[in-house]
């Protein structure tokens, strides 16, 4: 099995290296791919390489979108030439399974893949998804959700949830189970507090070109 996950400088690290984690203890493959082979900054963090670009992306078992700083993401969205939308459209169309965890979900929505589904992503970006895209959010800021073959996952961390939760989709309860024992994930954090009204939208400006005749997977 193989979980193809685009990624752009400024991504979130955890939404990236999280996943990766527990998808590896699944003996699941994860192919990393980029617009532009070669070092990937991770949001005020460190380098990593990703050698693989868009182009060598073939059918995968899972589409995973991390997200990221929002000026990355309004220069992903702004893109002219739309790369990184009109590639999460194609890979949508070989794929059984689409993901996104944090602000990815606004990626996802932009593409034109959140269109007729309910979504969650993180708490401050949660008008984006309404306000911008109108995509219906889902109420209480759940972990994850899953609509049909769409899975998205709330802020940062609920990426490991939604990890196990995709894992059990793929492979079964005990395989979700298995990654959870190996990586000895039983949160319990030592402080609680409650998540804050949702503020205005934080992303800057929108302006989405036009597909260039592809039409997104329903």
């Amino acid at each position: 099995m193989n979980i193809c996950m685009p990624v752009y400088d400024d991504v979130d690290m955890l939404d990236v290296t999280g996943p990766f984690e527990m998808f590896s203890w699944a003996n699941i493959k994860v192919d990393l791919v980029t617009q532009k082979p070669g070092p990937i900054r991770f949001r005020n963090g460190f380098s990593f390489n990703v050698p693989d670009g868009f182009d060598t992306a073939g059918p995968c078992d899972a589409l995973w979108v991390p997200g990221g700083d929002p000026p990355a993401l309004a220069a992903l969205m702004n893109d002219p030439k739309r790369v990184y939308l009109d590639f999460l459209i194609r890979q949508s169309k070989q794929t059984k399974w689409i993901a996104s965890v944090c602000e990815g979900a606004l990626l996802l929505a932009a593409a034109g893949l959140l269109d007729g589904y309910e979504a969650t992503t993180h708490w401050s970006f949660t008008k984006c998804l309404k306000d911008i895209f109108h995509v219906k959010v889902v109420a209480g800021h759940p972990r994850f959700h899953l609509d049909r073959n769409r899975l998205t996952g709330g802020g940062i961390s609920s990426g490991l949830d939604e990890a196990l939760k995709l894992i059990e989709l793929l492979q079964g309860t005990a395989a979700a189970q298995t990654a959870q024992q190996m990586t000895q994930y039983y949160p319990c954090p030592p402080v609680n507090s409650v998540i804050p009204d949702t503020p205005a939208c934080p992303l800057p400006p929108i302006h989405i070109a036009p597909p260039h005749g592809a039409t997104p997977a329903r």
